[in-house]
């Protein structure tokens, strides 16, 4: 059995409505074994793992008095070492899905939506995610630095409910763990950009779920396009009258 990564170039079609089978991991250890694509893509995976690591370790040097949680936000392998935790046919159609995105996402709407109700493998979400929410590169990335340095008025707020968001998970539930410091500095961030909505405690329920997958600037960015352009902050205003209409919507079923 070859041990050769396929080239992304396989039909997206093919694959996708392939059987489901059972696959040799994909074991990238030499270059030379990698195409143009291919390479291109860990770059990606290993960018995203760098941010990670930064997070983490920035958030240490911040929190140095701090207790520290034993969490943290990646597993200290880099995300090429972790290839062989995917099957090969999961990252040939996903690693091109990713290099070949703008044409994909004209050309196959509809099977990217049955792909992504399958399941996007976790080395590929954080990437997937942002694509999705056209949330890469966003101007407002920018601006994330300088809120932190700001005062919110809902900062009581959300350090009260902090310990109340997903307390059983390991990331979140220790007290001053890296989890809730990025968690804060995310609601944080919000409640300045958006002041009518501020800071609604069920929203950190999103955020945290964001955080589990990608660095606190990358979440920040999906959640602020969920809030704006997916209209998820109707739903947290301080009348909730949208989200009394989707419990009545939801009750007449």
């Amino acid at each position: 059995m070859a041990s050769q990564v396929a080239s992304p170039s396989v039909s997206l079609h093919t694959i996708s409505s392939s059987t489901t089978h059972s696959t040799p991991a994909v074991s990238p250890s030499s270059p030379a074994e990698l195409s143009p694509d291919d390479i291109e893509l860990l770059a990606k995976l290993e960018e995203q793992n760098r941010l990670l690591e930064t997070d983490s370790k920035s958030l240490k040097s911040v929190n140095g008095s701090r207790r520290n949680s034993g969490s943290s936000l990646v597993s200290s392998s880099s995300a090429s070492s972790n290839l062989s935790h995917l099957e090969e046919d999961s990252w040939i159609l996903w690693g091109r899905i990713v290099n070949e995105w703008d044409d994909v996402r004209k050309k196959k709407e509809k099977q990217i939506k049955e792909l992504v109700r399958k399941g996007i493998p976790h080395h590929f979400r954080a990437i997937i995610w942002q694509l999705l929410c056209t949330a890469q590169d966003m101007p407002i990335k920018d601006q994330y630095s300088e809120l932190l340095k700001m005062t919110s008025p809902c900062e009581k707020l959300i350090r009260r409910d902090i310990a109340r968001t997903y307390p059983e998970h390991d990331f979140f539930k220790e007290k001053d763990s890296l989890g809730q410091e990025v968690l804060f500095n995310v609601m944080k961030a919000y409640s300045l950009v958006d002041r009518e909505v501020g800071y609604c405690q069920g929203s950190a329920f999103i955020v945290g779920l964001l955080l589990m997958q990608m660095p606190e600037e990358e979440a920040f960015c999906v959640f602020f396009k969920l809030m704006q352009d997916y209209r998820l902050r109707e739903l947290f205003k301080p009348s909730m009258a949208e989200l009394g209409l989707c419990m009545y919507q939801f009750e007449s079923m």
